[in-house]
């Protein structure tokens, strides 16, 4: 059985400096990507810029960064000036908050971005026309906050529409003690918003369900969800925002080779 490649996602807010001294650990310890979230207190891109100049192999990627506040020939713009490795880089992208024409717009931004000379686009998604707007018009779809069997099945039903579309899974992640109270306050909040709650009830699934809790659930976990889906990105969640304790994490949840 073919499995997916392992990842890692960090906070935009951590800082092009931050990123930078913890990028090397990441590529380092075998992940195929490093995913930075886009926040308006946190450029992804320049992130990635900063991790791309201390880096050779690792893969970069934006997940995700909302079309509604950085509007794609933005985006494109601010990759040609940072001179982002095109040939190592993903942009991820969403609607964002507004609901008004969601799907035009992000059907018009991967248009944008392809026209740009993007060659891959996975877009973020929660519901079927979004995920089948993925499939269909950029490289694949990022899920985000399923648990293994939904992303299984999802990763299914968009492999029948698209079969090289590449199918990526969010996953917060927490392997001390000392983090859960923030992966819970985390996934609390993500619960409380209308859309993910109504998503978490089609599902049938609670918020904590599409967790890795601790270092004891993470072997199973990831073996699930690498069965699931093209790639797996563990969001790193740790007691504290330091460098040391991102770097500490990506040692201890390194890939096994091969």
């Amino acid at each position: 059985m073919t499995r997916g490649a392992v990842s890692l996602g960090l906070a935009g807010s951590l800082g092009p400096d931050a990123i930078a001294e913890i990028a090397p650990a990441v590529e380092s310890a075998g992940f195929d990507t490093l995913w930075i979230n886009d926040t308006p207190d946190g450029d992804a891109l320049a992130a990635l810029a900063a991790a791309a100049r201390v880096t050779e192999r690792l893969r970069l990627a934006t997940g995700v960064v909302p079309v509604d506040r950085r509007p794609a020939d933005e985006i494109a713009a601010a990759v040609a000036s940072l001179g982002l490795p095109l040939d190592r880089l993903t942009l991820g992208i969403g609607s964002g908050m507004a609901k008004q024409g969601a799907l035009a717009r992000v059907r018009g931004a991967i248009e944008v971005l392809h026209a740009a000379g993007m060659p891959r686009v996975l877009v973020g998604a929660l519901g079927p026309r979004m995920r089948r707007t993925g499939a269909e018009h950029a490289e694949g779809v990022l899920l985000n906050w399923v648990p293994p069997t939904e992303a299984h099945a999802q990763s299914e039903a968009l492999h029948t529409v698209a079969p090289s579309a590449h199918v990526a899974v969010y996953v917060r992640t927490a392997i001390d003690s000392a983090a859960r109270e923030r992966l819970d306050a985390e996934t609390a909040r993500y619960a409380s918003f209308p859309n993910y709650a109504a998503n978490f009830a089609r599902m049938g699934v609670d918020a904590v369900d599409t967790t890795i809790r601790d270092a004891t659930e993470l072997g199973d976990a990831l073996e699930a969800y690498t069965a699931a889906a093209d790639e797996v990105v563990l969001r790193a969640i740790v007691p504290e925002d330091t460098v040391e304790a991102y770097v500490d994490f990506a040692r201890r949840v390194a890939p096994a080779p091969g």
